[in-house]
Order: structure tokens, then sequence, then C-alpha cells
């Protein structure tokens, strides 16, 4: 079984390695690794280029964000299933992959997610906050819930059948696919109880209170697309959960 990795990036120079160095180095071998660069102008691209033997596809030009850079790297894939690592991230050992793959051999599961440590961006081995996800139950969605998107692996059929990520969404485009695919269109979802990526502190979403008040409306948004209805709740409770993580 193909397990596709995509990685987005724009200028990263500091971190690029570490990530492509975690997916090179994991045991399984029929990994497809796919790397989207938005025309970085540090050295990000001369980095990845050093590792252009075993990178399965790299594309370099602009893009319209993040997720329009996703999309890209979604339909290069040919891997039955597909995994994002962010260019902040990688891998906690060399056997993670084979364990998902060992998670897609159930023909009945279309998604698997797992857990998360955020650690300080200089000092990886500092712990800052352990997201620990919990098993699925379509309802906690209610509950401000949702899996952590760097540990979400999915079939690519699913991203065929249903779509890939709204690029006219800037932060929470993530949410809002998961919330399409497991909430609305209920797809089966398995919980591998077990941190399989350390990420890097600093995201997107809670750079500053710009970014959180801009995530929350499209958290917001993300239900209306989806023509479901939140509760009263729901959208209060989901920034909380991250405040109980550093607990």
């Amino acid at each position: 079984m193909k397990v596709s990795i995509i990685t987005v990036v724009y200028n990263n120079e500091s971190f690029i390695e570490d990530c492509i160095n975690s997916v090179l180095g994991q045991s399984y071998s029929n990994v497809e690794y796919i790397i989207i660069d938005g025309c970085s102008t540090d050295g990000t691209l001369e980095k990845i280029l050093r590792h252009s033997d075993r990178i399965a596809k790299i594309i370099s030009e602009p893009d319209d964000g993040i997720y329009d850079a996703m999309n890209k790297g979604i339909a290069l894939a040919t891997g039955e299933i597909v995994g994002i690592l962010n260019a902040d991230d990688f891998y906690v050992d060399v056997d993670v992959l084979n364990k998902i793959a060992g998670i897609f051999e159930d023909k009945s599961i279309d998604a698997s997610y797992s857990d998360v440590e955020y650690v300080k961006r200089h000092k990886v081995n500092d712990v800052v906050r352990r997201w620990h996800s919990g098993h699925f139950e379509r309802k906690r969605f209610y509950f401000g819930w949702s899996p952590p998107h760097p540990t979400f692996f999915v079939r690519k059929s699913v991203y065929e059948k249903y779509g890939l990520y709204d690029p006219s969404l800037k932060i929470s485009a993530d949410y809002e696919m998961m919330l399409r695919v497991l909430f609305v269109k209920k797809i089966t979802c398995h919980y591998f109880q077990q941190v399989i990526i350390k990420m890097r502190d600093g995201g997107v979403s809670n750079k500053s209170l710009k970014n959180r008040v801009q995530a929350n409306t499209e958290d917001r948004k993300a239900w209306q697309i989806n023509n479901v209805r939140p509760k009263p709740y729901t959208l209060s409770l989901k920034p909380l959960r991250k405040v109980i993580q550093f607990f």
C-alpha cells in the first residue's frame, strides 16, 4: 500500500530538513513524498533539492495560500493513503508510517488520527503542550473537538468523493474538511492512541489575537458551508480545548 506524504513550505530554511529527514528516514518503504514550495526566497528550495533523488515530486511556484498548495499536492498524490506533514513538524520515530499503513490494512477504515506534542521551536525535547485526541465520536464536534490535522491520514478516495480543502478559508480549511468528511459525510475513522508527530509551537491560528479571531470566524463559516448548525457553546469550547492541553 502506497502512502503519499505532502509537505507544503514557504521560507522555512531553518526546519525544512528536519521535516524531510523524518519522512525519508521512515522504515516503511512504499512512501511517495511530495513537496510543494511557494517560491521560497531564502535557502529552503536549495535544501529541498539536496534530497531530490528521494523525493517523488517537487513543485516550486506561487500559490493562493497553504490550503491551495495542499490541494496541489493531493492532486499529484498516487498513494492510496494521504497524509500532510507541515514543514515545522516531524515524526517521532522511524516506524510511524509503518504503523499507519498497518491500520489501513483494514479496508473498512477511511481515516485515522493520533496524538501530538507541541515542542519549543529550537528545543524540540521541551514539550510545551500535549494534544491527547481521544476516541472518535461524531457528536464530539459539538463540544469543540476535532482531530489534530497533522496526524490525520485519509484514503485518497475520500478526497476524490467529498472534495479537497476550501482555499477561501485561510486558517480553518483543515477544520472544515474534517468536519465535512467526519461529521457530515460520516466516513469511518480510527483513533491510533499514540503521539506520532511533534509540532514546533507558533502555528498560524495562534500567532496573534487577530488570527485567533479570524480562525473563530472561519470555524463558524465551516459549519455554514456544510449546512449544519453548531450548538450555542461549540465555537467557544473549541479554543478552550487548547488551554487544557497545557496542563
